[in-house]
């Protein structure tokens, strides 16, 4: 207000106003929207339903495996096959193995196990959301791609009011641009956050609300995919494989897919998970991925073959134990940002798209009924129980102790066991183990811990990281505040560097952070590469102080994944 270089600048903003808003078009958004609107069409009701997305174009920041469960889309849009949904690769065989340094040992998928993947479909998911996205136009939902939700607004009452999206043309030393231009207000009488994992508004949201309150604190992973051209006689469309083991240790929670798709080319989709509680500040997710590719009973698969993509992405891995509450006065959470995550079953998307599915149930309920309540802004209020009625309460509290099992002393082998024995009894065990602290708290000082020798990348099967990150299209106007921000920028240097080594670097799977000398003397900085960002929030789940505070950049913004 004070900044003599804005006192010129009309700081009004256009408002807008909807029936229902949805922040986020991702699987849970976009299901939300077209139900919303098949709900008003079969009651006869007008119902204005509007979606901003951060990215580019709709599906442009959607980064998966994926093998998709049909069931909620079966629900949404039955006739999905003949409206041309992209699920071109039924899966046609499971593989599950335990790697060691050298071998591979098979693990039995028995049918209705959390690996049985029978009547799944391998899918680029960055596609089916983009499809998505066109389905809910042709039902005339209003979508904004390149919008990002910057603010939350609320009502005197303290309810949620609606979003502001974000200002443009704003330099990077803080002044106005010739191009700015101010966000608008887009108000709607129930606000439905879709952000995905971590979002950044959600997770304001859930401070404010208290509605983390009772539930364990989130665990994450950190997954990693590439996809490859490989010859066409290594090429198996349909075959689903998932490993264990190397190159992580017994204490480090991890995995592998690999995916064949069906596809015009003999495309594969790999990627590697580490969870981020894990605890050697050396570690760097993205060496991993790239030595799990060197393994002698793995790397067949891509000699000889080309790397077109790359990516990333944090995953909620938490489970039931750490649904929030869902709701709060003037909207809720649904998706990942609430998350739904089955970690044995490496799914998420469709129960993405059921809660949608249920929170648009809710708040249609609400909304087209005319009900007032004793906030300006309604609240979905059966929305958790529709949930809890649903098959994805049913499924997360039957698979709740797998994930916190890897907690014990004998790491992978106690949770497999553990795991296998759990999933025999259905999950009916009178118990529910627990996550413990966060992620972020998990690491160990540098002193502690023994430094991890990577081998260098020969740009055939291994890569660098730039050379990765290129990879993603990610791009961000250069002359705008950063949105990779630290409460502190003393922290770095003096925490971070000095006791962790600096794990910033390492965590990062797209090299936005780096310590570079400061001056002569010798002395240290953290210079980060906003740039680089592909927006996976794994700097905002990992940092040990929680120091980095991820927040939008303008719309438009970051990567620009092709059906990752």
């Amino acid at each position: 207000d004070k900044d003599p270089r804005w006192a010129e600048v009309d700081m009004e903003r256009f408002v807008d106003e909807a029936d229902l808003l949805i922040v986020g078009g991702g699987p849970a958004g976009l299901s939300a929207a077209i139900r919303a609107k098949q709900i008003a069409a079969e009651k006869g009701q007008e119902l204005r339903v509007c979606l901003v997305e951060k990215a580019a174009e709709v599906g442009g920041h959607i980064l998966s495996g994926a093998c998709l469960d049909p069931v909620a889309l079966n629900e949404l849009i039955p006739d999905w096959k003949e409206q041309g949904a992209p699920l071109n690769t039924p899966v046609t065989h499971d593989k599950f193995s335990y790697l060691t340094s050298t071998g591979k040992l098979p693990i039995p998928v028995f049918p209705g196990w959390p690996m049985d993947n029978r009547g799944n479909y391998v899918v680029r998911l960055g596609h089916v959301v983009a499809w998505l996205g066109q389905q809910a136009e042709a039902l005339g939902v209003e979508i904004y791609p390149g919008t990002a939700a910057a603010e939350i607004l609320f009502h005197e009452d303290g309810s949620v009011k609606g979003i502001a999206t974000g200002d443009v043309g704003i330099a990077k030393d803080g002044s106005p641009k010739d191009t700015f231009a101010r966000g608008m207000e887009l108000h709607a009488k129930t606000t439905i956050f879709a952000e995905g994992c971590r979002g950044h508004l959600s997770k304001q949201l859930m401070q404010k609300f208290g509605l983390n309150a009772e539930n364990d604190p989130q665990t994450y992973g950190i997954g990693l995919k590439e996809v490859w051209e490989i010859l066409p006689e290594k090429h198996q469309p349909g075959l689903v494989e998932h490993t264990i083991g190397w190159p992580l240790d017994k204490n480090t929670y991890g995995g592998s897919f690999l995916y064949h798709l069906n596809e015009p080319t003999p495309l594969v989709a790999v990627g590697f998970v580490v969870g981020l509680d894990y605890v050697n500040p050396y570690l760097s997710p993205f060496q991993e991925f790239q030595r799990f590719k060197t393994h002698p009973k793995i790397r067949g698969t891509f000699e000889g073959g080309s790397r077109i993509a790359y990516g990333a992405r944090a995953l909620n891995e938490g489970g039931f134990q750490s649904i929030p509450k869902l709701t709060f006065p003037g909207g809720c959470l649904v998706g990942c940002g609430a998350g739904f995550m089955n970690v044995p079953r490496v799914k998420g998307s469709h129960y993405a798209m059921k809660s949608g599915m249920l929170a648009a149930e809710s708040a249609c309920e609400v909304v087209l009924s005319g009900a007032t309540q004793e906030t300006a802004g309604l609240e979905p209020k059966d929305y958790p129980d529709r949930v809890k009625e649903s098959y994805v309460w049913k499924d997360l509290y039957k698979v709740r102790n797998s994930r916190p099992s890897f907690h014990t002393g004998l790491g992978l082998f106690g949770g497999v066991a553990y795991s296998g024995f759990s999933i025999l009894v259905g999950g009916r065990e009178p118990w529910t183990l627990h996550h413990g602290s966060p992620d972020n708290t998990r690491l160990k000082p540098a002193s502690e811990c023994k430094p991890i020798e990577y081998p260098k990348p020969d740009g055939k099967l291994t890569f660098d990281l730039l050379s990765s990150v290129a990879l993603t299209g990610t791009n961000h106007e250069g002359d705008q505040p950063a949105h990779l921000t630290l409460r502190d920028d003393t922290v770095p240097v003096k925490n971070n560097l000095a006791i962790y080594d600096g794990p910033e670097a390492r965590f990062c799977p797209a090299g936005v952070y780096e310590y570079v000398p400061n001056d002569e003397g010798g002395n240290m900085k953290l210079q980060i590469n906003a740039q680089n960002c592909i927006h996976c929030k794994t700097c905002d789940i990992k940092d040990v102080t929680q120091n980095i505070n991820w927040v939008v950049p303008e719309g438009g913004g970051g990567p620009a994944y092709n059906g990752m």
